[in-house]
């Protein structure tokens, strides 16, 4: 199929454009730009060309992991917080509790090439009930938890309820309580969890 030049430039192009690079355009668009432009075609050249786009298109940059997560992760906290939590502790999480979490993603991003980052997923439900689990980040080629972020009720005597926000990191098993914040809920005992 023997496409005007113009056409199979736009058609690259928006490719590119719509996948954010994600996707690279099919090698039949490549290989005749490259003809047309170049009468000692190669087509090793164009094939290596594509599968080295590819192979950077898998890469995230630092700032798109965090990012990414961060999206991820409030979403995962409203599922959490469900109904009736939610219109009640957003403000403040929004505020105290979300830039503290973003702090650790950005730390752990500077842990970790580049290139390995694309590893690095966000767990899919967070745990109802009374469970404290709001979002793991583990990494998927070994199936391990790097970091666990956790909301936990505290009810000192005599104060009320309280959110109290952490994480923990794999560096000592999970074992050390990394504090993110606290939240007020109210004297009375809080819903549980995505109800």
């Amino acid at each position: 199929m023997h496409l005007p030049k113009w056409l199979r430039k736009s058609l690259v192009v928006l490719i590119t454009t719509l996948t954010f690079g994600l996707v690279t355009p099919p090698a039949s668009l490549l290989v005749d730009e490259a003809k047309a432009d170049d009468s000692s075609f190669d087509a090793t050249v164009v094939s290596n060309k594509s599968a080295k786009t590819e192979e950077e298109s898998h890469v995230l940059t630092r700032e798109q992991f965090v990012q990414q997560t961060m999206e991820k992760a409030i979403v995962q906290s409203y599922e959490k917080f469900g109904e009736k939590i939610l219109p009640v502790i957003e403000d403040e999480f929004n505020e105290i509790i979300l830039p503290r979490i973003e702090e650790v993603l950005v730390s752990l991003a500077e842990q970790y090439p580049e290139e390995k980052l694309v590893n690095l997923v966000i767990s899919e439900k967070p745990s109802g009930g009374i469970g404290e689990k709001i979002f793991h980040i583990y990494d998927k080629t070994s199936g391990k938890d790097i970091v666990r972020f956790h909301v936990r009720r505290d009810h000192p005597p005599q104060d009320g309820y309280w959110f109290n926000f952490h994480y923990h990191t794999y560096h000592d098993a999970f074992q050390t309580h990394y504090e993110l914040g606290r939240i007020y809920w109210a004297k009375n005992t809080p819903p549980k969890w995505m109800s």
